[in-house]
């Protein structure tokens, strides 16, 4: 059994515009999907809290980025899901809007991570913000949730296709398959972020 990594967090502030943004000098580590893609799970999962960050049943409940400190010398932060049919136009323009000002111009993110739903092919938004990464040079990582819903081989499949996508994407750092339910892709993804946090330092 692989030894266990312990991470703590806690809470630091929720921003809803750029100039709310917390002065850090700390790398940041961002989490970005739809709005029904597992994100808070995972992150709980992450750092082995059950209620850090907020899960519900209703899709789009973040509805500000939200801003964590660790103990591994890095911030974690809590993106809004895209997406939500739900939310007004005005309002999906607005956390359109802040979601691109973080991702894009925050200068102490060093790698955002996209959750795709296992369980589906890549979605249009979520090719686009793949696109906006890459075209801004910011680097990012394909978290894929919810595996523990696929077969083994379907799995390799969904992961070898979702590679085959991003084949020739510059700012790529790694394609991780994870499960909030069985802890599948916590040791890989931790890996990543003391790798990229050490290369930031």
């Amino acid at each position: 059994m692989a030894h266990d990594i312990h991470i703590s967090a806690e809470f630091v502030k929720g921003a809803t515009k750029p100039e709310h943004f917390p002065e850090s000098s700390l790398p940041e580590i961002a989490m970005i999907g739809r709005s029904n893609v597992g994100k808070s799970s995972l992150i709980n999962t992450l750092v082995r809290h059950s209620r850090m960050a907020r899960v519900s049943n209703t899709p789009g409940k973040t509805q500000e980025i939200n801003f964590f400190v660790t103990d591994m010398n890095f911030m974690l932060v809590d993106l809004p899901g895209y997406g939500y049919a739900r939310r007004s136009k005005d309002q999906r323009q607005l956390f359109s809007e802040l979601i691109r000002a973080y991702v894009l111009n925050r200068p102490q993110l060093v790698v955002t991570c996209i959750l795709v739903d296992a369980r589906h092919d890549p979605q249009p938004l979520d090719l686009a913000m793949l696109e906006e990464l890459e075209l801004g040079g910011r680097r990012y990582a394909i978290l894929l949730t919810k595996c523990d819903k696929l077969k083994p081989t379907a799995l390799v499949e969904r992961e070898q296709q979702v590679r085959d996508l991003v084949v020739n994407c510059e700012f790529l750092v790694d394609v991780v398959p994870t499960s909030s339910e069985t802890g599948l892709g916590r040791h890989q993804l931790l890996g990543l972020i003391k790798r990229i946090v050490n290369l930031s330092s």
